[in-house]
C-alpha cells in the first residue's frame, strides 16, 4: 500500500510540475530548459539525494555494484532523463501541456511491452485492458487536436 502512495506522490508531482515547464520555457529554446533544469538538478537534488546517500551508508554500497549495472543505469539516464526530457521539453514548448502529457502517458504501452518481450513478465488481462484504454485515450487526443 505504501508503494501506491509513492506513485500517487510522484504522479501528483509528474501532473503539476508541466505548467511550471511550460511557464520556465517561455522565450527559451528547449535545450537551453534542459540545461539549466539539468543544472538545478545536480545542484538541487545532488545535495538531497547526497546527504540521504551518505548518512545511509551509501557509499560502501556503491563500491560494490557491478559494471554491468553501472552499464543499464547510464542507458536507463540517458534515455530517461536526456532524450525524453529532451523530447518532453520540446513537446510543451510547442504544444499544450495536457496533449503532451496525455500522449507521454502511452509510454507504459512501450514499457509493457518491453517487460514481457525482453524480460518474460507476464500480461494479465486487466493490463491489456488498461493498455487498450491508454491507445483509445491517446487516438482521442490526436483526433481532438487535428481540428
Amino acid at each position: 500500500m505504501l508503494g501506491f502512495f509513492y506513485a500517487l506522490f510522484g504522479a501528483v508531482c509528474w501532473g503539476i510540475a508541466p505548467a511550471f515547464g511550460k511557464l520556465g520555457l517561455k522565450d527559451v529554446h528547449p535545450l537551453d530548459g534542459l540545461a539549466i533544469r539539468t543544472l538545478l538538478t545536480v545542484i538541487i537534488v545532488g545535495v538531497f539525494v547526497g546527504i540521504w546517500f551518505i548518512s545511509s551508508g551509501g557509499i560502501g554500497r556503491l563500491a560494490v555494484v557491478p559494471g554491468r549495472n553501472w552499464y543499464f543505469i547510464a542507458l536507463e539516464a540517458f534515455l530517461a532523463t536526456f532524450a525524453g526530457d529532451l523530447a518532453y521539453y520540446a513537446a510543451i514548448k510547442r504544444g499544450e501541456i495536457g496533449q503532451t502529457s496525455l500522449v507521454l502517458a502511452a509510454s507504459p504501452l512501450l514499457t509493457l511491452w518491453v517487460g514481457w518481450y525482453f524480460m518474460g513478465e507476464t500480461v494479465s488481462s486487466l493490463k491489456m485492458v488498461g493498455a487498450i484504454l491508454i491507445v483509445i485515450g491517446v487516438i482521442c487526443i490526436s483526433i481532438s487536436s487535428s481540428y
